[in-house]
């Protein structure tokens, strides 16, 4: 078993038995395993009673005021990465450190050969992206031959993991911690500013092969963002020995944390237990950070890590050691001491003993002493290398919808009262989507879960209905129907339905109503005139993309259509599409929205406000070129479904 005893003698065995001997209940309530075997055996011969009466106790040095003893290490190896995740960085950016100054890798494993003889079993490898470091291979086999390390593991976005794993596994890897946030890889690349997706995946996939049990995938969960992919994320666990450990959100300097974008423990645990209410909790060590749960007979398991709702702090057994060499002994507290510096001074190991134990002693009791940790001066995620995951959300201009039900495509949350920086929008966009006459539907390849494709938008006379449909293909999540030759004109009603009997307006109580399919199509023309038509066709828009951004304006619209027609349903949206064309005949484009559901009040509204909003996004990019332009036809083609019956323009 783990750690030896180092300088102080005793057997490799001995202490890990002693470890695992304590049988006290985790944070969550559940009681830890019994003793182990081998503390059982020991304390049932007479040398093992003599071994366990004279034990050297833990490192002291490791060991701070409250009696926590620190037996794991997160090591970050670099701060650069291979991604640009927009939540991963402030939106100023970050300064580099000038590689001189950040670890080499002997003094990685100088300062881990340190740290493993006083008591550490455990070594996390972090970034940034640690696969990108081009000596990780070596570093990972050089702290494999650390008498005493139990467990070396890693923490990474998976973009390299497929090629590199199989040599760090026969190096001595040994625990894989994999970030993903979205299984939507559209959201994936907008958020990313890169490709790589089907990556990650395939990294994923490659780990269960090698047999690595099992393979955790952070999520970190943020409202508006990805908690509508909850059940999804719980689904991905069912034939894949994955454990998915759903992350509070927790505030980083540069992220401008806010309250209401954390989605709890409990509320995440509620809405699975809505899907899955046989959900089973399972055992967890006593300073384990996670709480864990399992679908019965899911290959795989949940976990959620309480950081914010219910803090671990009186478990802790972390300390880290950042890229340029610094150790922090909380996550959330701005007081680093320089490894690095007293290393390349010629501080003996002694010396480097006492410095660490020093600040070891100096750790607080919780969240590095701070009352309100939304308030604390921190590094950024980037440059501290992640707690689980290494990488945490910032405010960046580009955020989701807040509705956890009607999330489908990435936009600005409060897109209406703080804009986004359009040009910063359309680069963004520009490097993973073209518009023209088409846009993303996503159809699963029977074959694998992960493979994607982009079809055509529907013609006009079409819309997209889910799965679920008679009609629609059991390979494909969303098909098309025709409705043209199904629609008629309903009769109209004689009395308006959104006034009382007095003339006050009232939302109109749907509660009574039965559910049915509800789709609406909707077009809108926008006329920009020759100039600014032609600067749009060949994308010289200095605000960027203008279909790119007014594609994605619609969808966002469509979700958040409710908080803007203030006598509108709060809907449940299966599926928004927006697809906009070049006119050249008008010099216009022309916008087509489609929307569908399944409930008790239609889609029309939502399908009118997608193609409004994107008609205005188009106006907003255009109007330094000109303000001639001229925003038309704004109509319903069609919508079907509700006792009304269905409507088509013809």
């Amino acid at each position: 078993m783990a750690a030896a005893w180092g300088r102080r003698g005793g057997s490799v065995l001995l202490r890990g038995a002693l470890r695992a001997a304590p049988a006290r209940a985790c944070s969550s309530g559940v009681p830890v395993r019994a003793p182990s075997a081998a503390a059982q055996e020991l304390q049932n011969s007479g040398r093992g009673r003599f071994l366990l009466e004279h034990a050297s106790p833990f490192s002291a040095f490791l060991t701070d005021s409250f009696g926590r003893q620190h037996n794991y290490l997160r090591i970050s190896l670099t701060e650069k990465c291979n991604l640009r995740c927009q939540y991963c960085m402030p939106e100023e950016g970050v300064q580099l450190t000038p590689k001189s100054e950040l670890l080499t890798a002997q003094e990685i494993i100088t300062l881990a050969r340190l740290f493993v003889k006083e008591g550490v079993d455990k070594i996390r490898l972090t970034g940034g992206e640690p696969l990108i470091r081009p000596d990780v291979v070596d570093i990972v086999g050089q702290l494999y031959k650390l008498e005493g390390l139990k467990t070396i593991a890693v923490t990474t976005n998976g973009i390299n993991l497929t090629r590199l794993l199989p040599r760090l596994k026969e190096a001595g890897l040994n625990a894989i911690n994999i970030s993903l946030d979205t299984l939507v890889p559209a959201k994936f690349e907008f958020i990313v500013r890169r490709k790589g997706f089907h990556k990650v995946m395939e990294g994923i996939h490659k780990a269960t092969e090698l047999g690595y049990r099992p393979v955790k995938v952070n999520c970190v969960v943020m409202r508006g963002f990805n908690e509508d992919e909850l059940l999804s994320f719980v689904d991905f666990t069912k034939d894949l020995p994955l454990d998915v450990r759903f992350i509070e959100y927790m505030p980083f300097d540069g992220n401008k944390w806010n309250f209401k974008k954390m989605v709890s423990y409990k509320e995440m645990l509620d809405t699975i237990k809505q899907q899955w209410p046989e959900l089973e909790k399972l055992p967890c060590e006593a300073s384990s950070t996670a709480k864990s749960y399992k679908v019965p007979h899911f290959q795989g398991q949940i976990s959620f890590i309480t950081s914010m709702s219910e803090h671990f702090c009186g478990s802790c057994n972390r300390l880290r050691i950042t890229a340029d060499g610094n150790l922090k002994v909380c996550l959330f507290g701005n007081s680093e001491v320089s490894l690095r510096d007293h290393l390349r001074s010629g501080a003996s190991e002694e010396e480097l003993v006492q410095i660490i134990g020093a600040a070891v002693s100096r750790k607080k009791k919780q969240h590095a002493g701070m009352f309100n940790i939304s308030q604390m001066k921190n590094r950024p995620m980037i440059l501290i290398g992640g707690f689980p995951g290494h990488k945490m959300y910032s405010h960046v201009t580009f955020l989701f919808s807040s509705e956890p039900a009607l999330m489908s495509f990435p936009l600005c949350q409060d897109a209406l009262q703080n804009p986004p920086n359009s040009k910063q929008l359309g680069h963004t966009f520009s490097h993973w989507l073209t518009l023209r006459t088409s846009c993303c539907v996503f159809q699963k390849n029977p074959n694998s879960t992960f493979d994607t494709k982009c079809l055509e938008a529907s013609p006009i006379g079409q819309v997209s209905v889910d799965c679920q449909s008679k009609e629609a293909s059991p390979e494909s999540e969303f098909c098309t129907r025709d409705l043209g030759s199904h629609t008629k004109v309903p009769c109209a009603s004689d009395n308006l339905t959104h006034t009382d009997e007095e003339g006050r307006a009232t939302m109109v109580d749907v509660g009574g109503k039965p559910d049915s399919r509800r789709i609406a199509v909707a077009v809108a023309v926008v006329r920009l005139g020759e100039k600014a038509f032609g600067m749009v066709r060949q994308n010289q828009m200095k605000k960027g993309d203008v279909l790119a951004v007014a594609q994605i304006a619609g969808i966002q619209g469509a979700k958040l259509t409710s908080q803007l027609i203030p006598l509108c349903h709060n809907i449940p949206l299966n599926h928004v599409e927006v697809s906009l064309s070049l006119d050249e005949a008008r010099f216009a484009v022309v916008i087509r929205s489609s929307c569908q559901t399944w409930g008790r009040t239609g889609v029309e509204m939502e399908a009118l406000t997608a193609a409004s909003l994107a008609a205005l996004t188009v106006y907003d990019m255009c109007k330094a070129v000109t303000h001639d332009i001229v925003i038309e036809e704004v109509k319903l083609l069609s919508k079907t479904g509700g006792q009304r019956g269905d409507f088509s323009r013809g």
